[in-house]
């Protein structure tokens, strides 16, 4: 008897320490937020026929992929249901598909977002996934739902869909919702899904996702929203501190290195230059466009300027571009402001200017995060333009067109010394040398062919790419 209950105990232990091993890469940019991946060896040279471990059809979703034990974790909007779909690490294969079961989904942008745009978060035991569609649902790792946090409908901004992402912090789960009908914060039992805390944001619209930031006072959450940056105690979700320096609707996120927040973000099409008025910007917009003269923007007026936008701007949906709804969406977005920082820890209330160590307002990318490594503060913005900022000092060390591609949705990772870049519209990826004075690249890749909006995932020495269709593995053969 007492072997077999010495057994019993050792297999118990086993399991569960199996079960709390730590994932390489458990969120959203990976440990931390942060984009590194420390001590793996992932290939530079990639490609359809280079270095590729494996290649699997996914559905369509723009969630990054998370790695949990053997598996490769992603959202996916399939057949107008959405599902949390697990990967084998090995060989791709699909090993389960789990279905939200959503009433009804969201109103989002139909070639630049997605109902399945957030990436699920993972403590080791279990998988966090959210839909702005439906809310919170935790899965363990072989599929079987554990609990659900059901949530209305997002209402996000212009119906451009939801893209902030859930994370998991000493056995809590935190979500922002910034919308327009009730943005929150809220903090949830990773165990049970109860409520721990909750609190009401005034951010009614970004994409950012949050980070813990570890800190003397205790660990925060760090939050980009409009126009500000919010750090919120971990464990009661008490605003601590907030920083202007922030676009509106913000896209980027913020990372945490040598004790220090650092943040670079801009707003589209506004980066170095100062923004016309309102009005100004309206009346260039009735001349390039207004061909009948009726004083308003049609569809077809508009369809070359705004680009497949036209709906966002159509608060209305009247069918036309007003002044009113034009100039109400101009002054919201020029309530941000576009910088890179670094801010230092300790404050309490406003700290714009008294923790503030350094701000810089050149390169900032627009939806793509920054990445704090080999001792550099790196960015990409459209256009393949990289800019790295000294972390301590935020000296300028290079702004030069390094990257290929045109536009980048997905924010770079890095390992092994090296920094990867992949572009948006064909997945080519450019891989540079990381703290170099210059940029050095490493490698450029040819272009996997597909749009890449999903920001790439590094375990041991395998990269993960997910593109519109497709999950490839690579890893140096």
């Amino acid at each position: 008897m007492r072997t077999l209950l010495a057994q019993a105990m050792i297999l118990l232990l086993m399991s569960t320490s199996i079960a709390a091993e730590p994932s390489p890469w458990p969120r959203f940019r990976g440990p931390d937020g942060s984009g590194v991946a420390a001590g793996a060896q992932p290939p530079t040279e990639i490609g359809p026929e280079t270095n590729m471990k494996w290649k699997v059809a996914v559905p369509s979703g723009l969630s990054s992929p998370i790695i949990v034990g053997e598996l490769v974790v992603v959202t996916a909007f399939d057949d107008g249901k959405l599902f949390t779909i697990a990967y084998g690490r090995s060989d791709g294969k699909e090993a389960w598909r789990s279905d939200a079961r959503a009433k009804e989904i969201e109103v989002f942008h139909k070639t630049e977002s997605s109902p399945a745009a957030s990436t699920p978060a993972t403590d080791g035991e279990r998988i966090v996934s959210y839909f702005g569609s439906c809310g919170l649902v935790c899965y363990d790792l072989a599929g079987k739902e554990l609990w659900k946090y059901e949530q209305p409908v997002a209402a996000t901004g212009a119906g451009f869909g939801s893209g902030v992402s859930p994370i998991i912090a000493d056995g809590l789960v935190v979500l922002v919702r910034d919308e327009f009908k009730d943005p929150t914060i809220v903090a949830l039992d990773v165990k049970t899904g109860a409520v721990r805390w909750q609190g009401k944001r005034k951010s009614a619209m970004s994409f950012s996702t949050p980070i813990v930031w570890e800190t003397a006072g205790g660990k925060q959450i760090v939050m980009a929203g409009h126009g500000r940056m919010i750090g919120y105690d971990l464990s009661t979700g008490e605003e601590r501190w907030s920083a202007s320096g922030v676009p509106a609707a913000c896209c980027a996120s913020p990372v945490a290195a040598d004790g220090m927040l650092l943040f670079a973000g801009g707003s589209s099409g506004t980066e170095e230059k100062e923004p016309e008025s309102p009005s100004a910007a309206y009346d260039k917009l009735l001349k390039d466009n207004d061909k009948d003269g009726d004083g308003k923007i049609s569809r077809e007026e508009g369809e070359k300027s705004f680009q497949g936008f036209f709906d966002n701007q159509d608060a209305n949906k009247n069918g036309f571009v007003e002044r009113e709804e034009f100039e109400m969406i101009m002054k919201f977005m020029l309530e941000g402001k576009n910088s890179a920082f670094a801010l230092k820890p300790g404050g309490s209330g406003d700290v714009s200017e008294s923790h503030v160590l350094w701000k810089q307002t050149k390169g900032l990318p627009f939806v793509t995060s920054a990445i704090a490594y080999g001792g550099q503060l790196v960015m990409v913005r459209d256009g393949g333009i990289v800019t790295a900022y000294d972390v301590m000092t935020g000296k300028e060390i290079y702004q030069k067109r390094v990257a290929a591609g045109a536009r980048f949705y997905a924010s770079p990772v890095a390992a092994n010394g090296n920094i990867y870049f992949t572009s948006l519209d064909d997945g080519a990826v450019t891989v540079i040398k990381a703290g170099a004075k210059s940029p050095e690249v490493v490698a450029s890749n040819p272009p996997l062919g597909e749009r890449v909006g999903a920001t790439p995932a590094i375990a041991d020495n395998t990269l993960y790419i997910r593109t519109a269709g497709h999950m490839y593995a690579f890893a140096a053969k």
